[in-house]
C-alpha cells in the first residue's frame, strides 16, 4: 500500500474528483445557483504554515485544470505575496484565513477592527472575495464568534464557508488531523453533521467518491501535510500524532 498525505496520493484523489464531480471554488459555489448544484466537490486549503507547500498543490491542481480556494493566514511566515500572486494567476481563488479574535484576547470589538485591517491589507495582494476562520486549538476563543453582532457581507465578502454553506447538504471531509475522521482531535475546525459512514485514509475517502455517494461535498485540506519529501513526510506524521494527544486531552476536558 502506497503511503498516504503524499502528493502522488493527493493527485489519485484529484483525477478520481474530476471524473466524478465538477471542483469549485468557494467563491464559485457561494455564487452559484442553488438548483444547478448537482455533483458538486469543493475544494478548500487552509494554508496555515510552509506556503511553499502550497504552491506545490496549487501547481499540481493546476496541471490538471483544477482550480481551488487557497486560505492565507495573515502572519509573516505564511504571507507570501509573490507566491500568492502565483497562486492566484493560476486561476485559484486567495481567501482570508483569520484568527483576529484570538489576537484580540476575545474582545470582539478589537477583533473587527483588525478583521478589516487585515483585510485591506490582503487586498493590495489580491482579489479575497471570502474569509474563513483560522483554528488555534491552544487558543480558548472560537474566531467565528466575531459574527455575533456582524456580517462577512460588511466588509464586502461574499461569505464564509462555516456560515454561508449549508451543511446539511454538503457533507464535510476535513484532513484535521492528519486523517479524514480526525473529530475526536479537532477543536474548531468541524462541522454539525450526522456521519454516515467513516472514512479515515485517502483510500476510502476515494472510493467513496468513485460510489457518488454524496451530491454536495467539501474537501478541506492543510497543504504541509501532503509531500513526497520522506523526511518533511516522517516530520509530519510524527508531530501530528503529538498534537493529536495534546488536541484530545483538550477535547476531553471540553
Amino acid at each position: 500500500m502506497s503511503r498516504d498525505f503524499t502528493l502522488d496520493k493527493y493527485s489519485e484523489l484529484l483525477d478520481v474528483l474530476k471524473s466524478n464531480y465538477t471542483t469549485q471554488r468557494v467563491v464559485d459555489y457561494l455564487n452559484s445557483d442553488e438548483k444547478n448544484r448537482k455533483n458538486i466537490a469543493i475544494l478548500r486549503h487552509d494554508v496555515d504554515k510552509h506556503p511553499k507547500m502550497s504552491l506545490s498543490v496549487a501547481n499540481l491542481e493546476h496541471s490538471k485544470g483544477i482550480i481551488s480556494t487557497f486560505y492565507f493566514r495573515t502572519v509573516p511566515e505564511v504571507l507570501d505575496i509573490e507566491i500568492i500572486k502565483k497562486i492566484e494567476k493560476m486561476g485559484h481563488e486567495i481567501g482570508y484565513h483569520y484568527e483576529v479574535l484570538d489576537k484580540a484576547n476575545g474582545n470582539i470589538q478589537e477583533a473587527l477592527v483588525l478583521f478589516r485591517n487585515e483585510l485591506d491589507e490582503m487586498r493590495k495582494v489580491a482579489d479575497v472575495r471570502t474569509a474563513c476562520m483560522h483554528g488555534s486549538p491552544m487558543k480558548k476563543w472560537r474566531n467565528l464568534d466575531i459574527w455575533k453582532d456582524a456580517s462577512p457581507k460588511d466588509f464586502g465578502l461574499i461569505g464564509e464557508p462555516f456560515l454561508s454553506i449549508d451543511y446539511s447538504k454538503v457533507r464535510y471531509y476535513t484532513d484535521t488531523g492528519r486523517r479524514w475522521d480526525g473529530e475526536k482531535y479537532s477543536i474548531d475546525d468541524h462541522v454539525e453533521q450526522t456521519k454516515d459512514h467513516t472514512v479515515r485514509s485517502t483510500d476510502q475517502l476515494i472510493s467513496i467518491i468513485e460510489k457518488k455517494i454524496h451530491n454536495q461535498m467539501l474537501i478541506q485540506t492543510h497543504p504541509q501535510r501532503w509531500t513526497d519529501s520522506t523526511g518533511k513526510w516522517m516530520k509530519e506524521l510524527v508531530g501530528q500524532n503529538v498534537k493529536n494527544v495534546g488536541k484530545r486531552a483538550l477535547k476531553s476536558k471540553n
